[in-house]
This record gives structure tokens, sequence and C-alpha cells, in this order.
């Protein structure tokens, strides 16, 4: 997928002239974000369930040598095969050259963000191959040709009318020409075209919520039954993941459900949870011949040990973005890449480059919503910090910002200075705000407040509120 990172200010300003797109937003607001808090409410641990499961990801992390060799171990084991790709090129070829050796020539795929990570379904029509989204969302926007928006719910942008169209569409070469308008037949008329590529894929290929170390088990959470269906008709299975996926034991990916599940569309499980468990036995009923697992490198390993190492917890539920003001307002297409909302903002740097995404970490009000929502405690400010500071650092920032930090650092260092400065500031902020308690025009941030009034502040600063209380609370 080509990264337009670079044109997020372009790309935001479209989208908030996009009335559809607006529309769906706002539906996304009330849905997501209602939802997450009722099932929350109703799970009285679930805060220590939090920290359970950010303390389980941190161990992983600082033994992921070992249990991702224990892993491969167990896969092997139960008669699959476990391939290493260290970048996007990587995996694309191991997964290209599993499909050729069993002449594929159909591949149905069930929901994988990291294959959209690694433009699979581009590179395997280059050589003859037809791959088939069969998430309902993922087939839709792949007949629109166009990128998920969202990580849980690829569509989001798009309304039942923009469905309808595109059905009408593509599915006429099926012999269904009537002009659909209900939910109900368009999901029917999804199934009915759907069931014919899962019965002639040769190849599956799914993603991996969990990969469990002491069954050698990929786990996928799904609401849908085309993930069973991709993974158990085709010969053969591709579980499609990255290297922090892994949980050590069975309780230990309970635990992470009970958080994922809730964080995620506010359900206590999902409709489909299934683990699956190298290649069909003898007595199996149903499997693929083949088992196998393409674990993903492309950049989490260097984050292993440094200031980012903490995003390597995320268990992609999607409660920073539904919960996130900014991505709340422009969608999922203006960060110009896979990842959007706040857990792009810090994956999106680092797998594209600073240079490529500087604006992204830079598009943060920094309110602290992703952070108190993540399941696992993930603090996505800080981490969107660091890329600022890394981009100050690098002067990639623009001149009027490098010259505001440093007039900002050179007034810091000097406590009666910056008292007098900040005392100003204050009492300009309130005269201008004429008694209004908001400034709804200022000068030099037109920005923020084309969109949104700022509160003005009382006329005081916290130091002058402080003395004058006598150093009391």
């Amino acid at each position: 997928m080509q990264t337009t990172s670079i044109h997020f200010k372009a790309n935001a300003r479209r989208a908030l002239a996009d009335e559809s797109l607006q529309r769906s937003l706002t539906r996304m607001r009330v849905g997501f974000q209602h939802k997450r808090a009722a099932a929350a409410a109703k799970l009285p641990e679930f805060e220590t369930l939090r920290d359970e499961a950010r303390d389980l990801k941190d161990h992983v992390l600082e033994h992921l040598d070992f249990y991702l060799e224990a892993f491969e171990a167990k896969v092997k084991e139960q008669g699959g095969h476990v391939h290493w790709a260290r970048d996007a090129a990587e995996a694309r070829q191991i997964i290209l050259d599993i499909c050729q050796a069993v002449n594929a020539r159909t591949v149905t795929k069930g929901k994988s963000m990291i294959s959209e990570e690694i433009g699979l379904n581009e590179h395997l029509q280059a050589h003859g191959l037809t791959p088939i989204e069969t998430d309902l969302g993922e087939y839709i926007i792949q007949l629109r040709q166009e990128h998920p928006s969202h990580i849980i719910a690829p569509a989001l942008h798009l309304h039942k009318e923009d469905v309808a169209e595109t059905f009408h569409q593509h599915h006429a070469q099926y012999g269904l020409t009537r002009k659909l308008s209900q939910a109900p037949e368009l999901l029917s008329e999804a199934r009915q075209v759907l069931r014919s590529q899962f019965l002639a894929a040769d190849v599956g290929i799914t993603g991996a919520n969990f990969c469990v170390v002491e069954t050698g088990s990929t786990v996928i959470v799904t609401n849908e039954g085309n993930g069973d269906l991709t993974q158990t008709l085709p010969k053969v299975h591709i579980a499609l993941t990255s290297i922090d996926k892994l949980a050590p034991t069975l309780d230990d990916v309970t635990l992470l459900l009970r958080v994922l599940v809730r964080s995620a569309t506010g359900q206590e499980a999902s409709v489909y949870t299934t683990f699956s468990s190298g290649p069909r036995r003898a007595d199996d009923l149903d499997g693929p011949e083949q088992f196998h697992v393409v674990l993903l490198d492309n950049g989490r390993s260097a984050m292993l040990g440094t200031e980012f190492q903490d995003m390597l917890r995320c268990i992609r539920c999607g409660a920073c973005m539904n919960h996130c003001p900014v991505y709340g307002a422009v969608g999922g297409h203006a960060y110009g890449w896979v990842y959007p909302g706040p857990m792009g903002a810090v994956l999106t740097p680092q797998m594209t480059g600073i240079e490529q995404a500087g604006h992204l970490p830079n598009a943060s009000t920094f309110c602290g919503r992703c952070e108190a929502v993540c399941p696992v405690r993930i603090p996505l400010p800080k981490l969107m910090r660091h890329w600022r500071e890394h981009e100050f650092q690098r002067h990639l920032s623009p001149r009027s910002v490098r010259y505001g930090v440093r007039a900002w650092a050179f007034a810091v260092r000097r406590p009666a200075l910056y008292q007098r400065l900040s005392g100003l500031g204050a009492w300009l902020l309130k005269r201008l705000a004429r008694g209004r308690g908001r400034l709804s025009r200022l000068p030099l941030a037109g920005g923020w407040t084309a969109g949104r009034d700022l509160p003005a502040p009382s006329g005081q600063t916290f130091q002058q509120q402080w003395r004058q209380r006598g150093g009391h609370r």
C-alpha cells in the first residue's frame, strides 16, 4: 500500500469537507464508545484485567526470542510449517511460493491488517492469482478498490446506499441484476457470491489475533463465519501474523480475549473464536492438508528495547481510534497508510519513516482518551511525543515550530522570565475573551479556533494562584 501520510493535512481537509464521511463518523462515535463503556461497566474486574494484560504482554516482549522459538517448535510438532519474514517483500514471496507450489489460482482471505501492510493482494494479482476478501467489509472495499478506513470495521466510511450501488455494479456478472436497498438483502447476496469462491479456493489466508505457544495454535476472533470457511475448506491454510502476537498459554489467551472483545466491539465475547492447530489429522472431518504460519518482523524487532517497545503490546482492538477526536473528525483514510488513529501515529513513522509520517504524531491534542481506553495500557500520547522529539532533533519539523520550541526552552530555563511571560499571556487572553470565558478567534491559532472555541484562562497563572493561597491547595 502506497503511503500518503506526508499529505495528511490535505487529506484531512478533504475529509472534513466530505459530508458523507462525516455522517458515517458520527455513527461510529456513538456506537463504539457507548458499547465499550457498557461492556466494561458490566465487568467489575475490567481495570484489573487491563493491568494483567499489560504485564503479560510486557513479559512476552522481554522474552520474545524464547517464545518465538518455542512456538515454532510446537507448530512443527503439530505438523505445520513456520516461515520467518524480515520485511514485507520476504513475506509476499513466501506466500507466493506456497501458493505456486500447489498451483493455486483462487485464494480466499480473512481480514488481515498484516496483509494490507505488506501489499499482498496486489502482489498475488501481479502473479496471476485471484485473492478474494471474504470479510464483508473487506469484500466491499475490495470491489471498490479502496483500503480499510478502520482496523475492525474496514468499510466504516460507507453507507448502505454505497454498498447497494457497488453490488449492483459488480454482481451483474453472476446474474444478480436486481438493485437492492435493504441490509439483509445485501448480506444475502454477498453470501451467495462468496459461497462459490469458498468452494473454489485452493489456498486460504487468515491473520491471527494471537499465537499460542503452549499448543502451536493460531487464534482468529471474528463476528462472521468467513474466517472458519477460509481456513478449513482450502487444501492450504496460511496464517499471516506479526512476531508480537504471542501468548504463552491458553489461560493467557483467555485473559487477552476478555479485554480485546470488550474494547473492540463492546461484546462479552465475539461470535467466533477459532483455534487452528496444524493440518487436518486422519480422523478430522475437515481442515487443510497444509498449515503454514508466516511470522512478519517488518521493523518490530527494532522497537524492542527502545522508547517505542510499549507499542508492541497492541492487540489491534481499535479502541484508541474509536475514542480519538482527531480520527473521529477525519476518518482513517486521511492518515494515509494501513494503521490510522493514535496507534497509526506511532506505528506508521516506525514502518515508513518519520520523513513520510511526521504529520501523524503531530495530529493530536494529547487529550489522553486513547491511553485511557487502551486494554493493554499503551501510553500512546507519550509515544507520539517521542516521535515529535525525533522529528525536532532531525530538523524535520517546520522552521516556525523549531524556533517556537527554542524560544519556549529559552524562557522555561529562566523561571522569573517564564512567570512574567505566562502571566502576561494569561492576562491578555482573558482580556481578549471579554468576559465570555472562551475565544472564538485567536491570532496565529486559526487552525484551532476554526473548528472549536478555546477556553479562556482566568487571568492568573497557576504560580500566581498558588502564591495567593500561601502554597496550599
